[in-house]
């Protein structure tokens, strides 16, 4: 592929010996609170995008002020499972250099907001010093691991949560610029789970990347059934957990998920991961390696739109593609093994251990740890975190498990959750709102066109009316909302869904499965609250006069032509 033909970020990467660019120039100017162009897409690949409040941009063009640029920071935590120590730091870390609150993503990583360019490094050094990274945070590289969060369920779960672990660490850039740019090239801790890689001459080297890494992000995702708790097949690789006689054995793999789209452009569509087959545990690692150097080398590099892994498959065809990575791997995939999703929530509220100890389900609307006069939610967990005896479990739902808590902390832990309220606060809430996903969208993220982090919760305020109205409070409707078509909520897996296409104004999406193995179908476009509302108070009036035994909202919109099925990611816009 001539050079002329490549994108722009292709180039880029080339040109920055190994991620390295011009950043520490970019980081030391002072003169304005950017980063030099083309780092803003290298400093993707360290963890973090480049922002600015749109909320006050033209209040300061009017005053003759460049925007106001932050940093929005993305700390990998794989498997979602972090340690008290860990939680309070980046708890501190918002609150001295960020903007005073945490957020939960769907990767099940933490973000920072508002971090000013000039504190960067300092809060890259603050999370390192007690293990964590933002390193493939973001990227054209594997970003953080996801598996269902509760690793003390069972022994099946343990081990899913160690293999999350391996295919991290396996797949971490390997480049030091990382450690030049932000830790004055300090040493990585040997207990942290990459190191680099250098050539006899001392150079920087990616094994499996190669000089310019990926032809676009990639994302892996574990999941055991029959909990789909990290919406497996909406990633490049999935991994479906397959047990005999209580202990891992292997995984059923997908791939090809993923779910960004361009409006516009039907050639750009959702896509959920096709099944390969089934694989032993101890090959997991090889075969996706195979899978990522696949994409590495067939992947477009010409038009980021449509260089996702999603439409590789597409292009190769499917038998093609999975031949390759037999060739690759030295792996020839088994017949897929049974298995059954129930569901894609979290089981909020009290659960026990194999081993006698307990987990605790929170709900956290939007993912955001914030204070507010009548919910002190930030302060709360940070109470929790310096008497906790287990672990905090960020969920690919924004939710959080405080983890692994001993018989006797438990009555500790209902206190101080009780006292203010958070406990009380989750047991109020409908199944609906319960069941929630929403992307920060605005006022930072560049791409937004609409809000969703901000506003999703006063429409659930009115759709909750309805919910309560009709008696389906306790049932469980995946709703979720994106401020753009990128999919980073998962909108296109919800039984409804909303994807913002102007401030106020969103396309309303039907009839996903609950348990996140069918796409929805547009619905209805451009719609501000009220024809949101309208749309919406009939169609669940419908649900619950006429729904089936055990019938899933997704599916009743299907069966009564609300919408049609979408049977895969090529007829999404049919």
């Amino acid at each position: 592929m001539s050079e002329k033909k490549l994108s722009e970020v292709e180039i880029i990467k080339e040109k920055s010996n190994y991620l390295r660019g011009t950043l520490v120039q970019s980081l030391d100017n002072r003169i304005t609170g950017a980063l030099y162009p083309d780092d803003t897409n290298l400093i993707k690949f360290h963890g973090a995008y480049q922002q600015t409040d749109r909320d006050l941009d033209s209040e300061r063009k009017a005053q003759k002020l460049e925007p106001l640029y932050s940093l929005m920071i993305r700390v990998r935590v794989p498997g979602g499972v972090a340690t008290p120590a860990q939680w309070l730091r980046m708890d501190e870390l918002a609150d001295k250099y960020g903007n005073g609150t945490l957020k939960l993503t769907t990767r099940q990583a933490f973000q920072l907001h508002g971090i000013k360019k000039r504190q960067l490094k300092a809060t890259i050094q603050g999370f390192n010093e007690v293990l964590l990274d933002s390193i493939a945070g973001c990227g054209d590289v594997n970003r953080n691991v996801m598996c269902s969060p509760n690793p003390d369920e069972s022994r099946v779960h343990a081990a899913v949560y160690q293999v999350a672990k391996e295919l991290s660490a396996a797949f971490t850039p390997r480049t030091t610029a990382y450690y030049e740019v932000f830790l004055d090239g300090q040493p990585v801790d040997e207990s942290q789970p990459f190191a680099s890689a250098k050539n006899t001459a001392g150079q920087d080297e990616e094994p499996i990347y190669g000089k310019t890494y990926l032809p676009r992000k990639f994302k892996i995702a574990l999941a055991v059934p029959p909990q789909n708790d990290t919406d497996i097949f909406a990633n490049d690789i999935g991994l479906i957990a397959i047990e005999k006689d209580g202990e891992l054995v292997g995984f059923n793999l997908a791939a090809g998920g993923g779910l960004g789209m361009t409006f516009g452009m039907p050639e750009t569509f959702p896509r959920l991961a096709d099944m390969l087959g089934y694989i032993d545990k101890q090959d997991i690692v090889k075969v996706c390696e195979a899978i990522i150097t696949t994409q590495r080398d067939n992947g477009n590099r010409e038009n980021r739109k449509l260089s996702r892994l999603k439409y590789t498959v597409e292009r190769m065809g499917l038998e093609v593609f999975k031949s390759e990575v037999e060739r690759r791997s030295g792996v020839i995939f088994q017949e897929p093994q049974p298995y059954k999703f129930a569901h894609s929530g979290d089981p909020l509220g009290w659960t026990k251990t194999h081993d006698g100890r307990f987990n605790l389900g929170l709900f956290i609307e939007g993912g955001r740890v914030a204070d507010t006069p009548d919910f002190p939610l930030k302060t709360t967990l940070k109470m929790l975190a310096l008497v906790h005896d287990g672990d905090f479990r960020l969920t690919g739902n924004q939710n959080l498990v405080i983890g692994n808590i001993s018989p006797q902390m438990r009555p500790i832990v209902e206190a101080i959750l009780e006292k203010h309220g958070i406990l009380a606060a989750t047991h109020r809430q409908t199944a609906l709102r319960q069941n929630s996903i929403a992307c920060v969208a605005l006022n930072t993220c560049s791409q937004a066109f609409a809000e969703a982090e901000r506003y999703l919760p006063s429409l659930i305020d009115k759709i909750d009316l309805m919910i309560r109205a009709q008696g389906l409070e306790s049932e469980a409707i995946n709703i979720r909302m994106t401020g753009c078509p990128n999919g980073c909520g998962r909108p296109y897996l919800a039984e409804i869904g909303f994807v913002g296409k102007s401030p106020g104004y969103y396309n309303l999406y039907l009839g996903g499965a609950h348990n996140g193995e069918r796409l929805n179908k547009l619905y209805k476009e451009m719609l501000n609250e009220m024809a949101i509302l309208s749309e919406l108070e009939p169609i669940l009036a419908h649900y619950a006069r006429e729904r089936q035994r055990n019938e899933r909202f997704g599916d009743f919109v299907i069966r009564k032509e609300y919408v049609k099925a979408t049977t895969q990611g090529t007829n999404f816009h049919d």
